[in-house]
């Protein structure tokens, strides 16, 4: 975690030195060195006491010093300066996509828009069409933009938000005082995106809990205080509050607050229909006044004749019938994850060399791994030629030889041209032992266009799965116009896979495409889609969303030992 919140720091400078129109070489400083702590396997603070930062390739005497006084205060006074150099509203307009650091700043410069608001109405009044490389498409597609941007403007991806909200719980855990600390509100349920973020503390000491939370390092400013909560500003900008609760009442308040509240409503209903009332402080029984439970989530569950659900599934979409049926599913576990059908070496676009991924892959428990780079046309990502595909192989063949505890598959990821054609010949893809096949480019074709792309794909025999279908990237990009319930349809059809792409940027699908294309008997992978090593840690995110749709071990793929998996992609091919 220290490894990613450091990479985001130094990307956040590029950008605001970007904005400012720095030299390149600067700019691309500190996102190089972005990228390659985020692509670590090691912990940067084992690296720093080891007196080895300068060891990092990219990493001079300057950077160093950035590197070691975010790693012994927790914060970069230079990048605290940047911010201050440019308006926080200019800074806003990064997040919208379609905007990057120069055509922000060209905005700013030409046209004064240092805002959200003066951006829309820019594009409302049709001026951002004078500016150069601007013109009418690019403002219709930020027109469009604007209006995903508005849902998500004062939401944070759970890949942001958790990070966070797992420092600041482990930071103050170290509290003598603290008996429990759980993030609550839509990040426990594992939301896509997460609006306030909210820490839910069990103890008999409040004051002491909110003088350790209010000093946390992390804490830049301090909103409000009381006597049973405080609210902080982190370092990023972000809000977070405290809750404090006796120990006795915290099961009750860590159900109120962690929702859905179409969920607690539900509870509270039939709990009134046993005579009893569900309070942030208790279960309490109206008719004699006693406290049935309160400590602990299970008990007021078990109270009110349920087991306990998990947080991913109160949503009130039927997991109360469900449960008081005895119907609720088991869910699957990142312990279930058996393989990896979905990772980039430095091959293609990813960041480490091909062994140190297998190693990552192995130090994770994958029993077996397909590495999957990108095919030939995606140039921006250093697809791989046919030639260059057949010398991975012969290197692949000789990590397996030196790795015999994970199956290592001749994978790729084939790139669906804009003309619906694959990007191999049938004879290169028939020596993949996996294919799965993708879109990365002609995302403004039309909805018809780009679905056809999409069902030609899942009709060739030798695609085995379809990538991130959508796709999208959660704040940045709302996805191709795509008719899904067609995709669906035709991979279960053909017995095609379909993936939950587990980077908390894509997942995708989403919860809800997930369950519908199970309920189709459609096979899913779950699948990290790894550039870095670390990135096999984003497992967690992909099972997340496989357990909001309700799904349990058996209905994703990569669960399977290798040698049922194997078995599953020979019957595939022969149809």
């Amino acid at each position: 975690m220290l490894n990613q919140a450091l990479a985001q720091a130094l990307a956040e400078i590029a950008d605001l030195l970007e904005i400012q129109g720095e030299t390149p070489f600067r700019v691309n400083a500190y996102r190089e060195a972005a990228r390659r702590i985020a692509a670590l396997a090691t912990d940067i603070a084992e690296i720093h006491r080891a007196g080895q930062i300068r060891t990092i390739p990219g990493v001079g005497p300057s950077l160093a010093a950035r590197i070691e006084e975010f790693l012994t205060t927790g914060r970069l006074a230079y990048l605290e300066e940047l911010r201050r150099q440019v308006p926080p509203g200019l800074r806003d307009l990064l997040r919208v996509p379609g905007l990057g650091p120069k055509r922000a700043w060209q905005l700013y410069r030409h046209l004064g828009i240092a805002g959200v608001a003066e951006l829309r109405a820019a594009v409302r009044e049709q001026r951002l069409r004078t500016l150069p490389g601007f013109g009418a498409k690019l403002e219709a597609q930020l027109r469009r933009a604007l209006e995903h941007w508005q849902d998500l403007a004062h939401r944070r991806p759970l890949g942001e938000a958790l990070p966070l909200a797992e420092r600041l719980s482990a930071a103050l855990a170290e509290c003598s005082a603290v008996q429990a600390v759980t993030p609550v509100g839509s990040l426990r349920r594992w939301c896509e995106t997460v609006g306030d973020l909210t820490l839910l503390v069990a103890s008999a000491e409040p004051a002491a809990v909110v003088q350790a939370f209010v000093s946390l390092p992390l804490a830049r400013a301090v909103l409000d205080r009381s006597e049973s909560g405080a609210s902080i500003l982190t370092e990023g900008g972000v809000p977070v509050a405290l809750r404090i609760v006796p120990p006795e009442q915290y099961g009750a308040a860590l159900l109120a607050f962690t929702g859905s509240a179409a969920h607690y409503a539900r509870l509270c209903a039939l709990a009134a229909r046993r005579g009893y009332r569900l309070t942030t402080g208790g279960l309490i029984d109206d008719r004699t006044g006693r406290r049935l439970g309160g400590a602990t989530e299970e008990e007021i569950y078990a109270a009110l004749g349920l087991p306990w659900i998990p947080p991913e599934l109160r949503e009130d979409q039927g997991e109360i019938e469900a449960a008081l049926a005895g119907r609720l599913p088991a869910l699957v576990e990142v312990a279930d994850l058996q393989g990896d059908l979905h990772c980039h070496s430095d091959w293609s676009d990813g960041a480490a060399a091909l062994e140190t991924m297998v190693q990552a892959a192995v130090a994770r428990g994958r029993r077996y791994l397909a590495i999957t780079d990108h095919s030939q046309s995606l140039g921006v990502a250093r697809g791989l030629s046919v030639e260059r595909l057949r010398e991975q192989w012969a290197a692949l063949a000789d990590l397996q030889a030196c790795f015999p505890q994970i199956r290592l598959l001749r994978g790729i990821e084939l790139e669906i041209r804009p003309d619906g054609t694959l990007d191999y010949p049938d004879e290169v893809l028939r020596q993949c032992d996996f294919v799965t096949a993708s879109i990365h480019s002609g995302f403004q074709q039309s909805r018809e266009r780009i679905t056809a792309r999409m069902l030609a794909a899942l009709a060739h025999p030798l695609v085995d799965a379809v990538s991130h279908p959508r796709g999208r990237i959660i704040g940045g990009r709302a996805g191709y116009e795509l008719d899904l319930e067609a995709v669906i349809a035709a991979a279960a059809r053909s017995g095609k896979a379909l993936e939950i792409n587990a980077n908390p940027n894509r997942l995708d699908l989403d919860d809800r495409s997930a369950r519908r294309a199970a309920e189709q008997g459609v096979p899913l992978l779950i699948n990290t889609d790894a550039h870095a090593p670390g990135d096999f840690d984003l497992l967690r995110y992909g099972v997340a969303v496989a357990r909001r749709a309700g799904l349990g071990p058996a209905q994703v793929l990569n669960t399977r030992p290798p040698e049922e998996f194997l078995a599953w992609l020979a019957r595939r091919r022969r149809g």
